[in-house]
């Protein structure tokens, strides 16, 4: 990965539906040269998938919460299964602390929270926060502080 790569992934983080125009525009290539790149860092596994982000509220879901869980390692196989198929999880991070689950969940309802809440304590105990504002949404990482040298002797190590 060099200079150009981390500029396209910048770029693309910042808005993924950008066309390939622009994009060799902003990084002095052909078009076909920006794809292949891009065809390469998708092969890589770098960029592994395209997102629209979507307004929560305007959607009716009003609820944005996290649930810690206490899961013991014997329940992951039914566990795992059971949280993702619930359409109202976000994300689910395995963590350390007290808790063993992080649980980012969105809900029209409090009363629908609380009925998922009394699903999950089938598995554990849980505590929840709700959150109030975002000050800072979701964002992609600041590849532009990655160095290119570091990145591409990464690389060439797998």
């Amino acid at each position: 990965m060099d200079k150009i790569d981390i500029k396209i992934l910048s770029l693309l983080q910042e808005n993924a539906r950008y066309p390939l125009k622009y994009l060799a525009e902003k990084v002095f290539l052909s078009s076909p040269a920006v794809s292949a790149r891009i065809e390469r860092l998708e092969k890589q596994g770098i960029i592994n998938g395209y997102h629209a982000s979507l307004d929560t509220i305007t959607l009716g879901y009003h609820i944005t919460a996290f649930i810690n869980l206490t899961l013991e390692p014997k329940q992951k196989p039914e566990f795992y299964p059971f949280i993702s198929a619930c359409p109202n999880v976000l994300e689910c991070n395995c963590v350390t602390g007290n808790y063993s689950m992080l649980i980012k969940v969105c809900f029209p309802s409090t009363s629908e929270l609380d009925s998922f809440i009394g699903q999950l304590q089938t598995f554990g105990r849980t505590e929840t926060q709700i959150v109030f504002s975002t000050p800072v949404p979701h964002r992609g990482i600041n590849i532009s502080e990655i160095s290119a040298e570091d990145t591409s002797e990464e690389t060439e190590e797998k």
